[in-house]
């Protein structure tokens, strides 16, 4: 297929556009049981994937361009069923671990890419068919095993619970690192024999079985009774005040709830707040999958193959805007610095804002917010990628016969990357007004982590 630029960044956008439908996920994870959202998923994620590799594979003839943008976006639709099934229920399950769940889900996420390539590398020659192949039967597997053994459970009530967390989060964060190291080793020694792939694949599959010690180690060691002193497991994070008398009990149940309180969709989209952490998250996440779908043709043209939350996403705006300024000045290695400076940015952007939007507006109907929030990747797709990096780069590429077009040179994406880092910046100062007038709440967040952390110490001591 000869296809523009702008039509293969249109292919990536409707893998994002799936995204979209995510908001489907979100209101049946308030009204059904995980293992609905899996079986959902498992099934989106098989035929999404399953007929896109039957092309690929030439087993049936090319399908027309819109039919495979359709079966991409069921792809990309199939990963919310499964995010959202697994982080609410994991969100809900450690409401005092919020920062280290969502960091360890998404931090895994963003290493799954590199699992299913350098597993394909070792195995099949990189072979798109077989990784095509891959996506279609691994997460569908996984997730119909994950029906019989995820699922709601009451959060820790006892200081003694709460430490054994904090303790296995800082493992399961220790295991995300030996991953990573281990794929970047793998990535940076070339080329290997096929004894050497294997054992790989091998100590790969291992690595990624480790977290399953954990809970065999409850399974097999947890003590029948826990002690310690009970744990306030206060939600929401501003405790409401004890009204006595049902008309103003009735009052308080129609108002307005504070940042911090549990809210329905309806009243949070009625918050600034709201608004500020949607438009600052666009800003982060849509440029960063500008750079994500556009990275083959970007290597090309530059000639290679205890601060409050909010806070640190203003942090992460500005090293993302350094990325894209570095990029756009297309020293040598700029390709290699600023595209590590976007892919750490953006992880840490979409981690901390997770965190942040339980933060502000509860566990209840978290679902619904959560696929609300992510409505941002298949717009900022949609805006940065197939709009803006597309129609300039097919401005500055000169055509090939068949239609393609090919751009080589710093000025292919220079205009891009400076948009991107405006953006950024804006998203900065979207950032700093959330961090302001969120300020009371992680005050009050932070003080009760400091009772929390001084009733572990009197515990154990």
């Amino acid at each position: 297929m000869s296809l523009t630029q702008l039509q293969l960044n249109n292919l990536s956008v409707a893998k994002d556009v799936g995204k979209a439908f995510g908001i489907l996920s979100g209101i049946a994870s308030d009204r059904f049981p995980t293992s609905f959202l899996l079986i959902i998923g498992a099934f989106l994620s098989f035929i999404g994937y399953g007929v896109q590799w039957l092309v690929v594979s030439h087993r049936i003839s090319p399908l027309p361009y819109w039919l495979m943008c359709v079966f991409l976006c069921m792809g990309g639709n199939s990963s919310t069923w499964m995010n959202t099934a697994v982080l609410v229920t994991c969100i809900r399950n450690f409401p005092h671990h919020r920062g280290p769940v969502s960091g360890i889900l998404k931090g895994y996420v963003g290493l799954s890419t590199a699992i299913f390539t350098d597993i394909c590398t070792a195995l099949f020659s990189s072979d798109p068919s077989t990784f095509l192949l891959m996506l279609t039967l691994v997460p569908t597997l996984i997730s119909l095993i994950a029906v019989f053994a995820l699922h709601q459970s009451p959060p820790s009530s006892t200081s003694s619970q709460h430490s054994q967390e904090t303790h296995f989060f800082h493992i399961f964060n220790i295991l995300a690192v030996i991953v990573a190291s281990y794929l970047l080793a793998f990535d940076i020694t070339g080329r290997h024999g096929r004894l050497l792939s294997l054992l790989f694949s091998f100590g790969l599959v291992l690595l990624l079985a480790m977290p399953l010690l954990v809970p065999l180690y409850l399974a097999l060691f947890r003590s029948r009774h826990d002690g310690g002193d009970d744990v306030e497991n206060r939600e929401p994070l501003i405790e409401e005040k004890d009204y006595s008398g049902g008309r103003v009990k009735e009052e308080v149940k129609k108002r307005q709830p504070l940042i911090g309180e549990e809210h329905r969709v309806d009243e949070m989209v009625k918050t600034v707040e709201f608004w500020v952490l949607f438009v600052s998250f666009l800003c982060g996440v849509g440029t960063g999958l500008c750079v994500m779908n556009n990275m083959g043709q970007i290597g090309l043209a530059i000639g290679k193959s205890g601060m409050s939350r909010p806070l640190w996403n203003a942090a992460s705006q500005i090293l993302m805007a350094v990325g894209y300024i570095a990029m756009a000045m297309s020293f040598p290695g700029s390709l290699y610095i600023g595209s590590m400076l976007v892919g750490i940015c953006y992880g840490v952007r979409l981690t901390i804002t997770v965190a942040v939007a339980s933060e502000l507006f509860g566990l209840k109907y978290y679902g619904l917010l959560y696929n609300i929030l992510i409505l941002n990747l298949p717009l900022g797709s949609f805006i940065f990628s197939g709009l803006i990096a597309g129609y300039l780069y097919d401005a500055q590429a000169t055509k090939e016969a068949g239609g393609a077009s090919t751009c080589f040179g710093p000025h292919c994406y220079m205009l891009v990357f400076v948009i991107m880092a405006f953006v950024c910046v804006l998203g900065c100062g979207l950032d700093l007004v959330l961090a302001i007038r969120t300020r009371k709440v992680y005050s009050k967040i932070h003080q009760q982590k400091i009772l929390e952390h001084s009733s572990l110490t009197s515990t154990s001591s």
